[in-house]
């Protein structure tokens, strides 16, 4: 299979990661307070996925760096177990990542025509 990354495909998906690494970090104080979570487990789980997504934005370029942004959809969606909220936050980004690959791909390939 071969996947062709495109710029546009580039930017509307570190656009997705960038605020999802913002909704990750603020994850761990909700943790902590509302959930009772640890604030180990609470830090590594928020701190960890926000750190995540920015290395999988800056890995973009290559087709890995998609790989690496929808394993990033999964545990986005797995830290639900920590903070319920992110359950569904984590689906929105989940379907805004998906929407951003395909719309991207779509967009320029209407405009090589």
């Amino acid at each position: 299979m071969n996947f062709q990354v495109t710029p546009g495909m580039r930017r509307l998906g570190a656009s997705v990661l960038g605020m999802e690494a913002i909704v990750a970090g603020l994850i761990t104080p909700v943790a902590i307070t509302v959930g009772g979570v640890a604030p180990g487990l609470a830090v590594t789980a928020g701190i960890g996925l926000a750190v995540l997504c920015v290395v999988a934005a800056g890995l973009l370029k290559r087709p890995f760096g998609y790989v690496l942004g929808s394993v990033v959809q999964v545990l986005a969606i797995s830290t639900g177990f920590l903070v319920p909220t992110m359950f569904f936050l984590g689906a929105i980004f989940t379907a805004l990542w998906i929407t951003a690959i395909i719309v991207a791909r779509r967009v320029e390939g209407a405009t090589s025509r």
